[in-house]
């Protein structure tokens, strides 16, 4: 059950049923916090409510749910053996709107109709601002997105077929964000709102539940805003401490582009926090984020499981992208490939062992990049 909400940063408590972004005392983001002592067993249900006892949403309803999350774990045997490493990846191109933002969508738009939220703006790099303008189109709330320009093109159009308003900005993500400073909405980007990471952290339920309540050596995760790879690792201290899972934790490991890492040279500076990454670029649309607002809570997450950050080429995640498709036959998103870039970067500097067990996050659909050549 949902019992408050506390700031990453300074631990400010805040109430869990007033409509709030981000804490008042810093300005840091907001994470749900539940009475674990309430929490039952997953429930029998084919989506990520099953998990119910630790998502906000205090009634959930049957019918708002298009079946979310419960994404299959397959093994990617090929690969591992190119590789010479034991790959599962988590398929979350299976999910509603094609990407695992369906997840925080889902969770998010849930519980801001409960909290008379009539509606929402948000900045985007593509897959997020689509599922959350279709969501809140089932949910009967506005929204008004703002994405860069080289934005993929399906997303636009998932947008535009939502009725939501549409701004399509020159730039990143920052100055998407700056697009939409005269819209008098709810602000759900990027942890600006406590929620959407409660959708995105079923990944880390499914993943152990999956194993057979058990965990994975490491978790490769693409990040950009990183709002999954915080998620996977709210997720897990969560099942620690409701006695699911016990020992060490998986390393977590970030994925960037060399073209947009701040990320990464914050892990390799040691420093608390990223700096804003100038002039930023990949072709893997989704981790083109300069300067994640959750830079501090993704350090943390690295640092508190031993796991590290990583930068890959664009050219080695088209590579990589091209391998799976032959060896495999999954089609993966830019995003999901560079997963596959960190695990031959990983095993090349000897990071990664033969024999650990890794799971690697595939984000979205790769028909949803048309424009992205192999």
């Amino acid at each position: 059950m949902l019992s408050h909400l506390e700031c990453a940063r300074c631990g400010r408590e805040h109430d869990a049923n007033a409509v709030q972004n981000l804490c008042h005392e810093c300005a840091s983001p907001l994470l749900a916090r539940y009475d674990l002592t309430k929490a039952g067993r997953p429930t029998d249900e084919n989506s990520l409510w099953r998990y119910r006892d630790v998502l906000p949403v205090r009634d959930p309803d049957p019918a708002f749910s298009l079946g979310e999350g419960m994404t299959p774990l397959i093994p990617l045997n090929a690969l591992s053996r190119a590789l010479d490493a034991r790959i599962l990846m988590k398929d979350e191109s299976l999910i509603p709107t094609g990407s695992f933002k369906a997840r925080g969508a889902a969770v998010g738009v849930a519980r801001a109709r409960e909290l008379g939220i009539k509606g929402i703006k948000m900045p985007t790099n593509g897959n997020a601002g689509a599922a959350w303008a279709l969501y809140a189109a089932r949910a009967g709330l506005t929204s008004v997105i703002a994405m860069p320009e080289d934005a993929p093109l399906i997303t636009r159009e998932e947008v535009r077929a939502s009725g939501a308003e549409l701004r399509i900005v020159p730039g990143t993500i920052a100055d998407a964000g700056k697009a939409l400073a005269d819209v008098d909405l709810f602000d759900a980007s990027t942890l600006r709102e406590p929620y959407r990471i409660e959708g995105k952290k079923t990944m880390g339920y499914e993943i152990v539940e999956q194993l057979g309540w058990r965990v994975p050596d490491v978790i490769i995760y693409p990040t950009g805003g990183g709002v999954g790879l915080i998620g996977i690792h709210k997720a897990l201290q969560e099942m620690r401490e409701l006695g699911w899972i016990d020992g060490k934790l998986p390393r977590l490991v970030a994925v960037q582009s060399t073209g947009c890492a701040p990320i990464v040279r914050a892990f390799e500076e040691k420093a608390p926090e990223s700096r804003f990454w100038d002039d930023a670029y990949t072709s893997a649309f989704g981790i083109n984020v300069p300067k994640p607002l959750g830079d501090f809570i993704i350090l943390r997450a690295i640092a508190e499981t031993g796991g590290t950050a990583v930068a890959v080429t664009d050219e080695q995640i088209a590579q990589d992208r091209e391998e799976a498709a032959r060896l495999e036959g999954v089609f993966l998103c830019p995003e999901g490939a560079a997963t596959i870039s960190a695990v031959r970067a990983l095993r090349e500097t000897g990071w990664l062992d033969a024999e650990d067990e890794v799971v690697v996050l595939n984000t979205g659909a790769g028909i949803k990049y048309p424009g992205v050549r192999l």
